[in-house]
């Protein structure tokens, strides 16, 4: 499977062009452009951003999606479906004619605002909640890992504290929401002190266990009524240099 050639193909299908029309301009043959949208020719990443160029796509858009991003993140065969129909959906009814490669102001919106719709910048945030970098995520069925796109985020350990269940300091969370308690789950907690990540065991209706794991295993016993959740981490993201 080639992601620049599913790009070239969702590109030239947006747009509404043949093989034949699209190797005319970028000076390449109709098989070549074939084979490579299907994956049975690589093709070098200049010559595939050229190609893109020539068709009128920047390689970065205002939405800051690159297309190193794009095909690093998402699995484009997959999404092919569901950018088509959104690309048919908002095209007019007459036939716009193909855009001359000289027009610098083709920023591919149509194909973005298509795009948009399965993927998602998730803000990365640090212990103080200041927003450190992003993450590129598919979104399925209106969702990122079955809750709002617009309400995950991933939160970076500040510290060892659960190191004994794989979490390090600066390793990345997925952080979906949740007010209450999730048995066994490693959930984010609001606390004077600040963003917290703690192991959750519930006691009963009432209490709750937060485990931490350092150097040795520690836990205490909480009314519900004393903790804040946040929200369940869904995802690990670790460096393992």
């Amino acid at each position: 499977m080639s992601r620049l050639g599913d790009l070239i193909r969702l590109e030239r299908t947006r747009q509404g062009l043949t093989h034949k029309q699209v190797a005319r301009k970028c000076g390449v043959s109709d098989k070549y452009l074939m084979e490579v949208e299907n994956g049975t020719r690589i093709i070098a990443d200049d010559q595939a951003r050229r190609i893109l160029k020539t068709m009128g796509m920047k390689e970065q858009t205002e939405a800051d999606f690159t297309l190193d991003d794009i095909a690093a993140t998402v699995d484009l065969q997959s999404a092919v479906p569901q950018l088509t129909k959104a690309v048919e959906t908002k095209k007019p009814a007459a036939k716009a004619e193909p855009v001359a490669e000289s027009d610098p102001g083709v920023a591919g919106s149509i194909w973005l605002d298509a795009l948009s719709g399965v993927l998602k910048h998730v803000p990365v945030y640090n212990a103080v909640m200041k927003e450190v970098g992003h993450r590129l995520l598919p979104i399925t069925n209106g969702k990122i890992e079955g809750a709002s796109p617009d309400k995950v985020f991933y939160f970076m350990a500040p510290d060892n504290g659960l190191r004994g269940f794989r979490i390090q300091r600066g390793d990345l969370v997925l952080v979906v929401p949740a007010q209450a308690a999730v048995d066994g789950a490693i959930m984010l907690l609001q606390t004077p002190q600040g963003r917290v990540l703690r192991k959750v065991k519930r006691v009963n209706d009432y209490q709750a266990m937060l485990q931490k794991y350092d150097e040795s295993f520690e836990s205490e016993i909480k009314n519900y009524n004393e903790i804040t959740f946040v929200g369940r981490c869904v995802r690990l993201e670790a460096d393992l240099t």
